[in-house]
């Protein structure tokens, strides 16, 4: 008789080459495998190591796969698919969607901003990372609604590329500055210096391993497993 072998977290985030954003994914995974009980390798799509598509020619048995992604883009929809399709025979692979848009994230950002100075029903530019894709485009819109329900005042959206107003058309002075990214790095330092030139009030932190980041990542993971063990 075979003995069944043990779920596993896969996470996949995009990749950079800076050792800062890569290792906020570890982080984020280690926190939602020990919630969860089980074993977890956080993989990345590009730029480093170790990359999905190696990882899952490695698994066996039941894998959740938790893209640690904050919209609908080309990697959600091919390349993250494309490397989990590499997996072998015996591995049940569930792959889920993008982390965002979330209610629970938009709580994570309110309470970056409150942590960070900004005052209730203070204005807010949401700046996010942005997608060329009409599905990213409509995930981040969501994101923004979220947002402004849970902040309760008005937020406006600036993206860094793809669809969308760039953050020096988008805030405005007095405005506190939501930072829509998993990772700090030269996305969160160019926000910075584009609030401070327009006036603006605090910049909020990325959502990094906010708890309540944690916590969507361990009920993707849970559902995904739940539905395929």
């Amino acid at each position: 008789m075979t003995t069944p072998r043990p779920p596993r977290l896969v996470t996949v985030a995009h990749g950079t080459r800076r050792a800062g954003g890569n290792e906020n994914a570890r982080r984020l995974t280690a926190a939602a495998a020990e919630r969860l009980g089980v074993e977890a390798v956080a993989a990345y799509v590009e730029l480093s190591e170790p990359l999905l598509a190696d990882v899952m020619r490695e698994v066996h048995g039941p894998v959740a796969v938790v893209p640690l992604l904050l919209s609908t883009g080309y990697h959600v929809r091919h390349d993250v698919p494309e490397a989990c399709a590499l997996a072998p025979e015996d591995a049940d692979v569930a792959l889920g969607r993008p982390l965002g848009p979330d209610p629970q994230l938009a709580l994570a950002q309110v309470d970056r901003l409150l942590e960070a100075g900004a005052r209730p029903g203070q204005p807010v530019t949401m700046v996010a990372a942005g997608s060329t894709d009409p599905l990213g485009w409509r995930d981040l819109r969501a994101a923004t609604r979220y947002l402004q329900e849970g902040w309760d005042a008005p937020v406006r959206l600036a993206t860094i590329s793809g669809y969308g107003k760039r953050p020096e058309e988008v805030v405005q002075a007095g405005d506190a500055v939501s930072l829509y990214l998993l990772s700090p790095g030269l996305f969160s330092r160019r926000v910075a210096e584009t609030a401070a030139a327009a006036g603006a009030g605090p910049v909020g932190d990325v959502l990094g391993t906010h708890p309540l980041a944690v916590d969507v990542v361990v009920e993707r993971a849970a559902a995904q497993l739940a539905a395929h063990v």
